[in-house]
């Protein structure tokens, strides 16, 4: 190879690089992360193999894409990429709960468990269920709508015509819910209405409950409830579209009111400990300093 053709793949290589999102970054880590904790945590042979394969191949397609885009730069291969890290961390979420180990003693949780009684029995059980089935409909409504609340904000954001805001939005989501998941290997727990099936639970089995237990029985993973994810997720966006659509307050507004709905929702339905949900607030707070430490030299691409 002559020295021009040494620099055309140098100048190639940096040109991917350089195209390569602030988000996708986060992402590419974090894929990176589970193949070795999948090498190096006592896992099934099948589990271990699908992992590494699984996420190996992810960050080869993520190469392949953006080499692809960096010669030919098509619009739908661009938008391609603002949804494509929403659809990833569900499959982040997934992973996690592969990685699940057996534990019957409980020890965490009836440390977690103290906090709850004392709020939920000192007052605010009685005071959620006032009206009836009213509020809690209300709070399970919010937390089934945590799933949509990532694709919202970047809908939001095209919907207003601020597309250019999209990566940043995803690295502060993808920083505080990625961070979040990759704890869960390391607080092996389950939540209170498995652990605690008789203690506090909701006077209300509404439609909304159903549907949730529902889908968190065939979509739940049994590796840890802490920090909560929903938390995490649900804060992140709202600060998210504070920042990043500071022009129209009702979004940011709509989801910290949200937000704080499913932080309630997490608690009051047994679906978390409180000290998850106040987990999930700090990873949220934590995404949003970091980000905003960073901005200065994050948002070039």
């Amino acid at each position: 190879m002559n020295r021009l053709e040494v620099d055309l793949a140098a100048t190639s290589s940096r040109n991917r690089i350089s195209n390569v999102r602030s988000s996708e970054w986060i992402l590419g880590s974090f894929l990176a992360y589970a193949a070795v904790m999948a090498a190096v945590m006592p896992l099934h042979r099948a589990v271990r193999a699908t992992t590494i394969t699984l996420n190996l191949s992810l960050l080869a397609g993520y190469v392949a894409l953006i080499t692809l885009e960096t010669i030919r730069p098509r619009k739908a291969l661009d938008i391609a990429r603002d949804w494509l890290p929403l659809l990833l961390t569900l499959l982040a979420y997934r992973e996690m709960g592969w990685f699940a180990q057996p534990h019957v003693t409980h020890t965490l949780e009836a440390r977690w468990v103290v906090w709850d009684h004392v709020v939920l029995r000192g007052g605010a059980k009685a005071v959620i269920e006032w009206l009836g089935p009213f509020i809690p409909s209300i709070l399970e409504i919010a937390y089934l709508l945590v799933y949509a609340l990532g694709p919202f904000s970047v809908a939001m954001l095209y919907v207003y015509g601020r597309r250019e805001r999209v990566n940043q939005f995803l690295f502060l989501f993808l920083l505080a819910v990625l961070t979040c998941y990759a704890q869960f290997p390391f607080w092996p727990s389950e939540p209170p209405r498995v652990v605690f099936p008789a203690d506090d639970l909701p006077a209300y089995a509404t439609v909304f409950r159903g549907w949730n237990l529902w889908l968190l029985g065939k979509g739940g993973i049994h590796t840890s409830v802490f920090p909560s994810g929903h938390v995490t997720a649900a804060f992140s966006a709202a600060a998210g579209m504070c920042l990043y659509l500071p022009e129209h307050e009702w979004v940011g507004r709509f989801l910290m009111v949200t937000a704080i709905l499913v932080a309630v929702a997490t608690v009051y339905g047994r679906y978390h400990y409180l000290v998850d949900a106040a987990a999930g607030l700090f990873m949220a707070g934590l995404a949003v300093l970091i980000t905003r430490y960073s901005a200065r030299t994050l948002w070039t691409n």
